[in-house]
């Protein structure tokens, strides 16, 4: 018999979380979770894990390639 490995629901919302963080903009992600109301934990703890190898230059960065790919995307 064949034994699948699942991840705890909790392991699974960490990686959701973490995939979208990285394909939305910081204000759309927080939108989301508010949205799905996924507001119970530890926020600063998650917030350290999301953002631990971030700086402002690098976020400052990602906001901006992210509002070019946006107005470049608009017709």
């Amino acid at each position: 018999m064949m034994k699948i490995n699942r991840p705890s629901d909790k392991q699974l919302l960490h990686q959701a979380l973490e995939i979208l963080s990285t394909h939305l903009d910081p204000s759309s992600f927080a939108r989301f979770v508010a949205l799905c109301q996924l507001g119970e934990g530890n926020y600063l703890k998650t917030k350290e894990q999301l953002f631990k190898r971030e700086t402002v230059n690098s976020l400052y960065k990602k906001i901006q390639a992210f509002e070019t790919a946006k107005h470049e995307s608009k017709p």
